[in-house]
């Protein structure tokens, strides 16, 4: 088999010589990372079902989600809600296998509150979340893809992925973790899991703008959260100190918004934890991308891919393949300063022969295209080869993003 593979190379300067980058990180508890979360592990919950059920996975797709803020009152000590949040459900999947009907929503909605038990500590998911599916069975054309010997993409679609990560990137994303890990918790439980990073470096100087949801019954009083806040830009800025090479200086701001003039009203207080309890809706696809971060600077695609099959949705499966790839060649072919893969399928064509495959690399001084292009060929060929056994991956939740 010949894979229409094409190799070029940039005359882009790299990230990190560029003047100005913007990275962004939604953390887990905010309203887009909870729809992309769920839907990803309703998919892999789907899929888990069908193998049991059918021997294969059938034909679903649960990347059509909508989280409704709810109505809450906080307050410093500890506030109520008033109104719950309202999960949608939504898109296609596959309710019956010869005559036997598989239970969909109740899939879902199960999943849902599993996730938010492990992911959520103040949301309790019977009594502050209503769930509302709107799951409809598969198109049969799109289903008849399923049972192909072949599987063909069920789209025509194109993904673009990059290896490596700036030092900015790889910051920003660290930052979100180290705010969501179980050791800050155990230090600062009045930090909620609605975290927002936003980088921005100019030159050597990088600046962190972190929002920041905090748990009012953990608030006893006004001066209580501001010296709080100043404890946690000192933890803040010390994760950072280890995490940096090349940056000269890092500036932290923490939930700008804040006025102490204002009394409650001028500090981020929330009952659960994250801002969907009653100020900011959530939706499938309008958070991270596959590799966790939001990246300005670098090229980007507009599928959502948290809930799409693992089987034949290109829009999923080509999102994670390219990050997978660029990484492959980074690490495997010597001379480069950064690698973008492209993907692009035809609706119905095997997704391990896509209309195009185009790698682009931004070489080291006095390397030659020409010398490492072979070794750029053979990996990507390699990783198409074995996009079966990627897909599984998929299917099993190996790759969590979100």
């Amino acid at each position: 088999m010949t894979r229409n593979i094409i190799i070029e190379s940039l005359s882009n300067k790299p990230i990190k010589f560029q003047p100005t980058e913007l990275v962004e990180r939604k953390g887990v508890g905010h309203p887009d990372s909870i729809c992309d979360g769920i839907m990803e592990e309703v998919s892999v919950a789907l899929c888990w079902e069908y193998k049991r059920i059918a021997g294969r996975i059938l034909h679903h797709n649960i990347d059509k989600s909508l989280l409704v803020a709810g109505i809450t009152q906080p307050k410093i000590g500890g506030g109520k809600i008033l109104e719950p949040m309202k999960m949608y459900f939504g898109d296609r999947a596959t309710n019956e296998f010869k005559g036997q009907k598989i239970p969909v929503e109740e899939i879902a909605i199960e999943t849902a509150k599993q996730w938010i038990r492990q992911n959520l500590r103040f949301v309790d998911p019977v009594k502050n979340i209503h769930y509302i599916s709107e799951i409809k069975p598969g198109s049969p054309e799109l289903t008849d893809i399923f049972a192909r010997k072949k599987i063909g993409a069920n789209d025509t679609s194109a993904a673009v992925g990059y290896a490596p990560l700036s030092e900015t990137e790889r910051i920003v994303l660290g930052v979100e973790h180290f705010l969501n890990s179980r050791e800050f918790k155990e230090r600062f439980p009045e930090v909620g899991e609605d975290i927002k990073v936003m980088g921005y470096r100019l030159h050597q100087k990088l600046i962190l703008t972190v929002a920041m949801a905090f748990v009012d019954r953990f608030i006893p009083d006004q001066k209580f959260y501001f010296d709080r806040k100043e404890v946690i830009k000192k933890a803040i800025l010390d994760f950072v100190a280890q995490e940096k090479v090349d940056l000269e200086e890092i500036q932290v701001d923490i939930n700008t918004l804040d006025d102490p003039s204002r009394g409650e009203a001028g500090m981020y207080l929330t009952v659960t934890g994250t801002s969907a309890e009653g100020a900011d809706c959530g939706q499938v696809g309008r958070g991270n991308k596959v590799n966790g971060l939001i990246a300005l600077n670098r090229p980007m695609g507009t599928e959502a891919a948290a809930g799409k099959n693992p089987v034949s949705h290109v829009g999923k499966i080509y999102n994670f393949l390219t990050h997978h790839i660029a990484a492959h060649v980074y690490n495997a072919v010597p001379g480069l300063e950064e690698v973008y893969v492209w993907l692009c399928s035809q609706i119905g064509k095997p997704i391990d022969e896509p209309l195009i495959a185009s790698v682009q690399v931004i070489l080291k001084p006095h390397v030659h295209l020409k010398e490492i292009a072979p070794k750029i060929q053979k990996v990507v060929d390699f990783e198409l080869s074995q996009i079966y056994k990627f897909t599984e991956r998929l299917a099993e939740g190996e790759f969590p993003a979100w």
